[in-house]
């Protein structure tokens, strides 16, 4: 072994052994710079030191006096000082409530009476009583001779099974949809209130694209009409109400001429869960007449979309005299109220959520009103105007 270079013969490892002291440090750890205090190690290398003494992070800190200012005091306010709080909040709210000018100088305010006809002139057509969802009875008895007019000498309409419809109580009206425009919720809401010995009032229920009809929509709704939702319906029969429903939705208006008094589909039942679910009975309706009355031969689609619209119809008047042509010809209706069907017999409310039990219903419901219409065409014969 050679001495002082630090080699060994034939490649050994160096004897560390034969370092003298001064020429390397005997543990290579040694060599790594140190950042700790020495003493803290006691002579030990290191990797030997214990990292939980107290003397290498250090003991408890020490705070002096009046470090972090005088102590707070904290206590919870008492219930006087909260309602003093609360007492002066209110007096606020009321001070920018009040009125800049007092009540005598607003109850004797100048020009009174050219006030008072003002607000006669714009409550002309409004009630001060009107019901939450919408229907104004004092605007409705101004149209009543207009509508009487319609029924009795327009359309020279015949109603039939009248006293099917209860004298008091909920019930379902199922009807068809028929027409261009929803003459028939005019005419059904018409029979009722006038044939029926206790003159009950009628809520039809309308879809989105009539009740939100720019003017046709709140005529509609001042007269009677609810928008068609489970919600408004639910609330109508649970205050013992007769509310009047379309299955055939949009489709049904929506029918061309040479698809007359054929039903479409009954949506997807929403009658049937309706009734399982309120216990209401269902009174099928038929009406026919409202198919010539406003004839639909054709409709444009891709002008109603720029609009907002499901369709413009195309009849023998529209739009060739403009809003003119959206009168109704003068045909032949009649109405017929069939026998109250109680599906409480059939199934129970908790079967409204059973798909195919509530088709089958629904099913059920629309043969029975296309064999009512049936019965009423034979009845009326080829003539719709006579």
């Amino acid at each position: 072994m050679s001495g002082g270079n630090g080699k060994s013969d034939g490649g050994a490892p160096p004897d560390h052994g034969d370092w003298r002291d001064g020429d390397r440090p005997r543990d290579p750890l040694d060599a790594v710079p140190d950042a700790l205090d020495p003493p803290a190690w006691a002579g030990e290398s290191p990797h030997d030191a214990i990292f939980t003494s107290p003397e290498l992070w250090g003991g408890e800190a020490e705070v002096r006096d009046n470090a972090y200012g005088p102590p707070i005091p904290s206590r919870f306010p008492d219930i006087e000082s909260v309602a003093g709080e609360v007492r002066e909040l209110e007096r606020r709210v009321r001070a920018r409530l009040t009125p800049v000018f007092p009540l005598e100088v607003r109850r004797n305010p100048p020009l009174r009476s050219i006030l008072r006809r003002y607000r006669q002139f714009a409550m002309r057509d409004r009630s001060a009583v009107v019901d939450e969802m919408g229907r104004d009875p004092v605007y409705a008895s101004r149209f009543e001779p207009a509508l009487d007019f319609l029924y009795r000498r327009y359309f020279r309409t015949r109603c039939q099974g009248v006293e099917h419809v209860p004298m008091a109580g909920r019930a379902i009206l199922v009807a068809n949809h028929s027409g261009a425009l929803p003459y028939d919720a005019l005419m059904l809401m018409r029979a009722v209130e006038r044939e029926h010995p206790a003159h009950r009032q009628v809520r039809p229920l309308l879809e989105d694209e009539v009740f939100h009809f720019p003017y046709l929509g709140t005529f509609l709704n001042r007269l009677g009409g609810v928008r068609a939702c489970p919600e408004n319906a639910e609330k109508l029969l649970e205050e013992e109400q007769l509310v009047a429903v379309f299955p055939e939705g949009i489709q049904g208006i929506g029918k061309l001429y040479r698809e007359r008094y054929r039903l479409q589909r009954f949506g997807r039942g929403g009658f049937v869960k309706l009734a399982l679910r309120t216990g209401s009975p269902i009174i099928p309706v038929a009406v026919v007449g409202a198919e010539e009355a406003t004839p639909m031969l054709a409709k444009i689609t891709w002008l109603a979309r720029l609009l907002g619209l499901p369709h413009l119809p195309v009849t023998p008047l529209f739009p060739l005299l403009g809003p003119a042509g959206l009168l109704p010809l003068p045909s032949k209706w009649l109405v017929r109220f069939g026998e109250p069907i109680d599906l409480g017999a059939q199934a129970g409310a908790g079967d409204a959520e059973d798909r195919l039990l509530v088709a089958r219903l629904a099913d059920s419901v629309r043969t029975k009103v296309q064999d009512m219409i049936g019965d009423l065409l034979s009845q009326r014969g080829s003539s719709a105007f006579t």
